[in-house]
């Protein structure tokens, strides 16, 4: 596969990550909680995962090497909860702010594994990043002193929570194929949400009154594609540099929240954004000049 297509899996994957804040705001203006939303999507995401590995696998799925998955489907499952408990408090559009925090922290995370210091690129990358999220985000002459603390706390978390399932995608598992790794990262997952979130939606009529359109969404856009995205991509892109490249979620979710919560849009986060995709190809094209990275195997 050509160099280039792995930062476009991460962008591509992210920007998935980038709908679900609108989709679960939809499912709460449904009569639907959160946590019933969150439920479906994990529920979801493992059943179509499952429908995909059968209908092209025969027989059992090699487990060999699994064991290195089960961080990813804790830290995805993770990121889900706490990002549900953050759009109980948070707009659509300040919950993926805070999310948004993952490009440093990632960094961070990455810098502090292989006792690194970031490069100038990743610097201003991430100085570029930090200015486009302020301004397409809408925040400049916005009151948040009436923001809670617990959507402050819960948005935080999910950052940290995504940040570590990129990190924990940085090894490819050595003879596992891409659907067997969905299907290993999804089955942990679910495994997770099921003990924390709302299993009840399997017999309590939630599924068959709607909230199964906004499970089967959240399942392909949260659970399915990003997975099977990252799980490819990052071992081949590094965790830090995959930060970076993940910011393409905001403007993402900038945009669907303004077509579909119909929340306010300027030209001010119309720059923000130009900024923000500014800031994520640079340390793209610093990378590509460097020569091609060897995927890390178990």
């Amino acid at each position: 596969m050509p160099k280039w297509m792995y930062p476009v899996m991460i962008a591509v994957g992210s920007s998935c990550y980038g709908i679900l804040s609108t989709i679960i705001k939809l499912a709460m203006n449904a009569g639907f909680t959160t946590s019933e939303a969150v439920t479906a999507q994990y529920m979801t995401g493992f059943f179509l995962a499952l429908l995909l590995f059968a209908a092209v696998h025969r027989g059992l799925p090699n487990l060999k090497g699994a064991s290195a998955l089960i961080p990813a489907g804790i830290f995805t499952a993770a990121t889900g909860i706490v990002y549900g408990k953050s759009l109980v408090y948070l707009p659509a559009s300040l919950a993926v702010v805070l999310l948004f925090q993952f490009t440093w922290i990632g960094m961070l995370i990455d810098c502090i594994a292989r006792k690194r210091l970031p490069n100038r690129a990743e610097v201003f990358s991430l100085v570029l990043l930090f200015a486009g999220t302020v301004l397409a985000a809408g925040l400049i002459g916005t009151d948040l002193t009436g923001i809670p603390w617990q959507g402050w706390a819960w948005g935080m978390s999910a950052a940290l929570t995504f940040s570590l399932f990129v990190f924990s995608n940085r090894k490819a598992v050595g003879g596992m194929d891409l659907l067997t790794r969905l299907l290993v990262t999804s089955f942990v997952a679910v495994i997770v949400i099921s003990v924390f979130q709302s299993p009840e939606i399997l017999w309590n009529g939630s599924l068959p009154d709607g909230l199964w359109t906004f499970g089967l969404l959240l399942g392909v856009f949260g659970i399915v594609l990003p997975v099977a995205l990252f799980g490819l991509a990052v071992p081949h892109v590094g965790s830090g540099l995959s930060s970076i490249l993940s910011s393409a979620e905001l403007p993402v979710a900038v945009t669907v929240s303004v077509l579909l919560l119909h929340e306010p849009f300027s030209g001010i986060q119309l720059a923000g954004i130009i900024v923000i995709l500014f800031g994520m190809v640079l340390p793209t094209l610093s990378e590509h000049r460097r020569p091609a990275r060897a995927p890390v195997t178990e």
